[in-house]
């Protein structure tokens, strides 16, 4: 909905309960909690919210949106299953309310495709009708006695007001050191996209680098997609590791896990990431490799060689031009090299997280950021260098806090109802009601 000047003013002018930087899953998942938590309140005690986001529309990784890829997830760990099962924002109700509900059910999977969740999240995030800037980024947070201010810049440079903030800014592509994007070498996260503007094809040979799910997916649609091309897998793992979802492993991923983590003592909380970093990062769905390891044996037994998986491997040297990417590979094990001529190089390298220190400045110590992580209360609250009348909470960078559910899916439900219940307990100390959870 548009709104005349007056209106802008007067919503910049005014000082809300609470600004969410970012409005991805995270922030969606608040901003549900709060449109329910409202509907259930006299007009003096609802919250008022509002959230920036730099993108110009919702939009969750659709640059991996690949055809058949699935979540790795179950869809009740939805945007507000876990929080409230009656809630009309449920992945279960946008299936009925597309008419897809008995359909899903006779597919009989927990494990929606990644498109059709990604248009549930659409769906939510037009359903909720939140307060949303969208092409607006945050650019610094400052205290200002009892509120914050957030000054954005977008089509124009605002300053904006809140008791509260709530950073969700998700993660940003992580491209290995030295590696600069171009047409023919760019990060998996924008697949899609960048292959849609990718110059014309000369040798037939893609390259992705990269151990983990997304790897393994970008491998599998490239051979599909380019029929006549080599799809070149290269890791320093000796083979792709399987994915650990075992029920009692997927514990780790609980709401009473955080509980656990939360109040481990540091080096439990290390030996537990160790423990369970198999269920997250640099895994594959073992179904996946299986699938894989199918392609690559067939070619070996009727040709021709398309798919080539170079494990305990890396890229010692990249020279690109007009033509394409010319890389070296070395086998760790032998040192031996080769020498491979490519129409693109694709990154599948990570997430780092988003730089809160440059937009929080002297309201936290950037060199905690950097070490061991800042300091986090239980409730996500960041625990701010100088005395500030609201809070600053972070759905995203307390991995080393709260365990690993902080940046994924998982927990948004439970935790989007614990920050909103802290913003609630600060405005009403003495009435507000308790948001339950699981």
């Amino acid at each position: 909905m548009k709104k005349n000047l007056d209106d802008s003013r007067s919503r910049n002018d005014s000082t809300v309960d609470l600004i969410g930087v970012g409005f991805g899953p995270s922030n969606l998942g608040l901003a549900i909690a709060i449109r329910e938590y409202n509907e259930s309140q006299e007009s003096d005690n609802r919250i008022t919210a509002r959230f920036v986001e730099s993108k110009p529309t919702f939009g969750w990784h659709p640059g991996m949106l690949i055809p058949g890829t699935t979540m790795q997830i179950s869809f009740l760990k939805d945007l507000a299953t876990q929080r409230n099962t009656t809630s009309r924002f449920t992945f279960l109700n946008y299936l009925a309310e597309h008419g897809r509900l008995n359909h899903f059910v006779n597919y009989q999977t927990f494990f929606p495709t990644r498109i059709e969740f990604h248009k549930y999240l659409e769906w939510a995030a037009n359903q909720v009708d939140a307060d949303v800037d969208y092409g607006s980024r945050a650019v610094e947070i400052l205290s200002a006695g009892d509120h914050f201010e957030v000054r954005t810049v977008g089509s124009s440079e605002r300053m904006l007001k809140a008791r509260n903030i709530v950073m969700a800014g998700g993660l940003t592509a992580a491209l290995p050191d030295g590696v600069t994007p171009t047409s023919r070498q760019f990060h998996s996260h924008n697949l899609l996209f960048d292959l849609a503007e990718l110059p014309p094809i000369r040798h037939n040979s893609f390259i992705v680098v990269g151990a983990g799910q997304s790897a393994a997916e970008v491998v599998r649609y490239l051979h599909a997609t380019y029929p006549e091309a080599e799809v070149h897998s290269v890791f320093g793992k000796y083979g792709y590791s399987p994915s650990d979802d075992s029920p009692y492993a997927n514990r780790i991923f609980d709401p009473v896990a955080v509980d656990d983590f939360y109040s481990s003592a540091p080096h439990v909380r290390k030996q537990l990431l160790n423990y369970h970093r198999g269920t997250n990062y640099s895994a594959v769905d073992l179904p996946l490799i299986e699938e894989l390891y199918a392609i690559e044996y067939a070619e070996r037994v009727q040709g021709p060689r398309r798919l080539f998986v170079h494990g305990a491997s890396a890229i010692v040297d990249t020279h690109e031009d007009s033509v394409g990417v010319s890389i070296t590979l070395e086998h760790r094990p032998t040192g031996l090299t080769e020498t491979i001529l490519n129409d693109a190089v694709i990154y599948a390298t990570g997430f780092k997280p988003m730089d809160l220190p440059s937009i929080l400045g002297p309201l936290c110590d950037r060199d905690d950021f950097h070490s061991n992580g800042p300091t986090v209360t239980r409730d996500y609250r960041l625990v701010t260098t100088v005395s500030c009348g609201g809070a600053v909470f972070l759905q995203g960078g307390t991995e080393h806090s709260h365990g690993l559910t902080s940046s994924l899916l998982s927990n948004i439900a439970v935790r989007s109802g614990e920050i909103l219940q802290a913003v609630v307990s600060q405005s009403a100390p003495s009435s507000a009601p308790h948001i339950s959870s699981p």
